[in-house]
């Protein structure tokens, strides 16, 4: 398995500077933002889209570094009510540029809809009751499958066959059960981008979560989770507390290790190999405690060790 990097969660300022010091830490492949949540990425689109010598000079500029595209990720929200057809060109865009690049994956989030029509803000439904809030997620899933459905089908047609799914709260795929509930309506090209920290704070299993996954994991984030059991004890895992910072929350992403142990990073490893996953596992730093490109430093070396 190869160490990879998203390169825009390294804290540096362009891609210029990421990838030499990601070469340095031994890192071979690069994942890169296409935009998105992410209102920085290091490339742009539509310029890459309209020019086969950028192309060209962005995949040699990998390869003289001794790095390889993994993927791109598009963080964005393709079933918002006001966002939406925007953020959904931008994934055909990037659907088209993978294509180009010769990279046959990009890394989504699923997205939810509004409650209804009208809405102007997603509705993302966490207890379907009563009846009404019922029939509220049924519509938002027909609403999801739907677009995934023609986002696949488009997708295939410019060389890009693997979906991966960032099982991410706040969009109606986020757990096991709802990626493969999306699998099975839209196809093989729905998968996951396996991020074990957004199912550690919800209390998975997350040995358990890659083994049911199986072959559908098409892509991993490394990334750990820290509890603050004196502020959970008050507010539990959700908190939607808009104004208080990170060391008021119940957890916060943190650099592998922090959050969980080598002997538990070990065992993430055997379930990927139990799975037969020999790809890449692709660093994303959100430590607030190390951020940037120490975090990223400090996670090299521990997954040297546990891998």
């Amino acid at each position: 398995m190869e160490i990879g990097l998203y390169a825009e969660s390294a804290g540096l300022s362009s891609l210029a500077e990421t990838l030499p010091r990601a070469r340095d830490l031994g890192i071979t492949r690069i994942e890169l933002s296409t935009g998105g949540q992410n209102a920085e990425p290091f490339v742009d689109v539509s310029a890459l889209l309209e020019s086969e010598p950028r192309r060209r000079a962005l995949l040699d500029k990998l390869g003289a570094h001794g790095m390889s595209l993994s993927a791109l990720n598009i963080s964005a929200f393709p079933l918002h009510p006001t966002l939406g057809d925007a953020h959904t060109e931008l994934t055909r865009q990037t659907m088209r540029l993978a294509g180009e690049l010769g990279v046959d994956r990009i890394i989504a989030q699923s997205g939810a809809p509004g409650d209804a029509p009208e809405s102007s803000v997603p509705n993302w439904v966490t207890y379907p009751w009563p009846d009404e809030m019922r029939d509220t997620v049924r519509r938002q899933w027909e609403q999801a499958i739907a677009l995934w459905r023609d986002l696949a089908d488009y997708g295939k047609t410019h060389g890009v066959s693997r979906i991966c799914f960032e099982l991410h709260p706040v969009n109606l795929v986020y757990n096991v059960p709802t990626l493969l509930m999306m699998r099975e309506a839209v196809g093989d090209a729905i998968g996951a981008n396996f991020d074990p920290s957004h199912l550690m704070w919800q209390g998975m299993d997350i040995p358990a979560c890659v083994r049911a996954i199986g072959p559908a994991v098409f892509h991993v984030h490394i990334k750990d989770v820290m509890t603050h059991p004196h502020n959970q004890a008050l507010v539990g895992v959700v908190d939607n507390r808009p104004d208080v910072t990170f060391r008021e929350r119940p957890w916060t992403f943190c650099t592998p290790g922090f959050g969980h142990d080598a002997r538990w990073w070990r065992e993430f490893f055997v379930a990927l190999a139990d799975i037969g996953y020999d790809d890449v596992a692709s660093i994303e730093n959100e430590d607030p405690y190390l951020p940037g490109i120490d975090g990223v430093e400090r996670t090299v070396s521990f997954l040297r060790e546990v891998m």
